[in-house]
């Protein structure tokens, strides 16, 4: 992994190399975007890691969402089968509401997301009322979907001016990973035991990082 990110194709290849990329600080040296880019690129007049995140999506193979300590982050297509198992202890979304383990209003949530192959932040606030006088806790909910594997950020798109200049921040456009990666993503994620998902990627992070403590490295792969 390249020491310092000036481009959004270092980004991209960090991911594609490590697997996991967090965009701060997670515990383990040198893993996050934050380490490696340097600070006149964070607000200055280039572009830099808050612009880079949807071109980096783009070029494929890599997903995004809240999935470090409810912190956001890249994974690789190649490992994230094995981490949304995990997360997911090996249930569908179906299963985990059927056995009380998810709550009707996340369950509310992932049909919206449901319903279509991706939509914008907005229009899911929208089609679920989560607005003042309405429901509550859309951010609550919508991360504890990603932490558990069930949802990812697929792009990110930006509010135009009259000349078709972007501004503001980035929009998230989410989707279930299932509608996002398709077959290669719902075909396979369950092969393995989530034990056993675990494990292979903790193997794998130890020999990434082995001067790492594995209490840091479990911390990472985070609970089911």
């Amino acid at each position: 992994m390249k020491k310092y990110f000036r481009r959004k194709e270092d980004v991209y290849e960090a991911v594609q190399e490590v697997g996991f990329l967090p965009f701060f600080p997670c515990g383990i040296r040198g893993l996050s975007i934050e380490e490696h880019t340097p600070d006149d690129l964070w607000f200055g007049s280039e572009p830099g890691p808050w612009e880079w995140k949807g071109p980096v999506l783009r070029m494929g193979n890599c997903v995004y969402g809240k999935f470090f300590d409810q912190k956001a982050g890249y994974i690789s297509t190649k490992w994230f089968r094995d981490f949304a198992n995990w997360r997911r202890n090996g249930y569908d979304f179906d299963a985990r509401f059927n056995d009380n383990l998810a709550s009707y209003e996340d369950q509310y949530l992932y049909n919206i997301i449901s319903s279509r192959s991706s939509m914008l932040s907005y229009e899911a606030k929208g089609l679920g009322n989560y607005c003042k006088g309405g429901r509550k806790g859309f951010d609550m909910h919508i991360t504890r979907l990603q932490m558990q594997g069930y949802v990812i950020v697929s792009d990110f798109e930006y509010k135009q001016d009259k000349h078709g200049n972007d501004y503001g921040w980035g929009i998230c456009r989410y989707a279930l990973p299932e509608n996002f990666l398709g077959k290669r993503f719902s075909n396979h994620i369950y092969t393995h035991a989530p034990e056993e998902s675990r494990d292979r990627i903790l193997k794998y992070l130890q020999q990434e990082f082995p001067q790492e403590d594995v209490r840091d490295l479990v911390r990472l792969l985070g609970k089911q």
